[in-house]
């Protein structure tokens, strides 16, 4: 028998779509051409993930996972400074205030395996070849199974969680690249690296280089790892350098907080680098077929946010496409009903990664509107979808040189054909995996 809905890729937003699918009583068939555990970057989940979490049934299990629990996220600036820590559970005291910092090849084994326990028919090592379609409808796709074998699976409605390879997005070019947000980044993995206690011990820390060219993450994990790395203009990073490690080595020094809090460390992996260019596609559905996750956009890791887009864009999806199946209506405008408010929910944590980049300050910013410390975390907690977060703009434009414009909205991006050819790329030049 068919499945009512086929969903490409078993990452985190393949995985919840396919499970609340299945929850509701659909017949979902899920197919992922690598096999779990893999490794994956983006280990930081910010505080709204608990709600799809909650949803999906997933609580008890991160509860009782040997993850590291997540209080706050802190800033420190290119002199050094440190700005007080943003506690979650100061703004918001309840169980959603603590989330976790999350090996994502666990993570994403643990969210594919409760697909399973969900009744989500899971096939690893496949690789989907195609999309088929009749005149502009998605009607399946073709898979290659692990002997070789080509076979067409036929399906309602296509789900496309394929992550930056874009299966969709590429056939229809429908992928733009923002033209503010290209960044590049390198990082690797420390061991006995120094971590805050208490509390703070599980803190994202965000320290800013001296030339205030770059920024790095902080990352403690469970396995006395942290993952660390560095973000920069792509150009910066990557052209007329020595090479990764050079490159990493040369950012640390401008970076005095990493250089300690390394000092003692010893790296566990080999350097790891990508070209994080942002960017999304121009529509998140048609007849047939919906994209989610990093299929249907990427954005600047700064504050943490990508788990939680391919969480609520999953959820959202899947909401859409039981309702339309249940009416019996798999058009581009139900199954995408939900792009709008979503795409509005990025625009705003894209505009808060943007003032960053442009020289914002949350220190600077609290001292002048301590009214307002609540608001922006909620924003960097990641409560992007309502427009009551939108009263820190105005305060946050007060504070601008007179000489400075406002952050432009993104309404375009780049064409497709002056896109960069291996955006996202990921490399291992050196050393082991995780």
């Amino acid at each position: 028998m068919n499945p009512d809905v086929v969903v490409v890729g078993g990452g985190p937003a393949g995985s919840t779509v396919s499970t609340l699918m299945s929850q509701q009583g659909l017949r979902v068939q899920l197919f992922e051409r690598e096999k779990f555990p893999r490794f994956h970057i983006g280990e930081s989940l910010i505080p709204e993930t608990y709600w799809v979490l909650k949803r999906l049934g997933m609580l008890p299990k991160m509860q009782q996972s040997h993850f590291v629990k997540k209080y706050s996220v802190q800033f420190v600036n290119a002199s050094g400074r440190e700005s007080a820590p943003f506690y979650f559970w100061d703004n918001k005291p309840q169980e959603c205030s603590q989330t976790w910092q999350v090996v994502r090849s666990e993570f994403d084994q643990m969210m594919l395996e409760h697909a399973r326990e969900n009744g989500v028919d899971v096939h690893e090592g496949v690789r989907v070849m195609d999309v088929l379609f009749e005149d502009d409808r998605a009607v399946g796709v073709t898979i290659k199974d692990a002997d070789g074998t080509l076979r067409h699976v036929r399906a309602k409605v296509v789900v496309d969680a394929s992550g930056q390879n874009g299966l969709i997005s590429n056939r229809l070019r429908l992928r733009v690249w923002d033209p503010i947000l290209n960044k590049g980044a390198i990082w690797t993995y420390w061991e006995g690296a120094y971590r805050d206690t208490g509390k703070d011990e599980g803190a994202t820390m965000v320290l800013q280089t001296a030339d205030k060219k770059g920024w790095f993450w902080y990352i403690p994990q469970h396995d006395d790892t942290v993952s660390v790395g560095i973000v920069a203009p792509f150009d910066y990073l990557f052209k007329n350098r020595a090479g990764f490690e050079q490159t990493y080595q040369e950012e640390v020094e401008r970076c005095v907080a990493v250089k300690k809090r390394i000092a003692a460390a010893r790296r566990a992996t080999g350097y790891f680098a990508t070209k994080d260019y942002s960017y999304r596609a121009t529509r998140v559905s048609g007849d047939g077929w919906v994209l989610v996750g990093d299929a249907w956009g990427f954005l600047d890791p700064l504050y943490s946010s990508g788990v939680l887009l391919a969480l609520r864009s999953g959820e959202m999806a899947a909401d859409a496409i039981v309702e339309g199946l249940q009416h019996g209506d798999t058009s581009a405008a139900q199954l995408g009903k939900w792009g709008e408010v979503f795409n509005q929910g990025v625009d705003r944590m894209r505009r808060l990664v943007c003032e960053y980049y442009d020289g914002f300050s949350f220190g600077s910013f609290v001292r002048h509107y301590p009214e307002l410390r609540g608001t922006i975390t909620d924003l960097l907690i990641g409560d992007l979808f309502t427009d009551r977060v939108d009263k820190v703009w105005a305060p946050m434009e007060s504070l601008y040189p007179k000489d400075k414009a406002p952050i432009p909205r993104w309404d375009a991006g780049v064409p497709v054909a002056e896109a960069p050819s291996k955006a996202n790329e990921l490399f291992l030049p050196e050393g082991r995996t995780r």
